[in-house]
């Protein structure tokens, strides 16, 4: 995906793990902070804490959703994505997509994974890796400013 393209449907999840939401829930009132992990994941495991600090401190402002994208066979056990999102306080929507529907529909080949769109649902920010975060904090405070100001 390119930066000011438009949010993609969320649809071919394979299931969706603490509720389901779609683009048109998302856009419209607050920006959306879209993140990509894998239970196979070390640095996904280890972002963790931060991505749900963001999800806690802004609730009321940015929508968090999470993509499970599994990287091989042993990704693809529902029980093994339910036990390690618990273990990691992964209480937003998961997204599991085990067919690679929505993978494929953000053109991404990484996790971690941050996708942040603006209330209008743009894409506005995409950083892969799990260093970085006070810059993904930046863009997202900058969206939230953004979105603010315009009221």
């Amino acid at each position: 995906m390119k930066l000011r393209e438009p949010m993609p449907e969320l649809v071919g999840a394979t299931t969706w793990l603490n509720g389901e939401v779609t683009k048109e829930q998302l856009i419209g009132e607050k920006p959306t902070l879209i993140h990509f992990w894998s239970i196979s994941c070390h640095l996904c495991k280890e972002a963790m804490p931060k991505v749900n600090e963001f999800r806690d401190q802004y609730k009321d402002k940015l929508n968090v959703v999470a993509v499970h994208m599994p990287r091989s066979e042993k990704d693809l056990d529902i029980d093994d994505i339910k036990k390690v999102a618990e273990e990691h306080g992964i209480t937003q929507p998961i997204f599991v997509d085990n067919e690679h529907k929505l993978t494929d529909a953000f053109e991404n080949q990484y996790v971690p994974a941050y996708y942040v769109f603006d209330k209008n649902g743009i894409l506005r920010h995409f950083q892969a890796g799990g260093s970085g975060m006070k810059m993904l904090e930046k863009r997202v405070n900058r969206v939230l400013a953004e979105t603010e100001n315009a009221e």
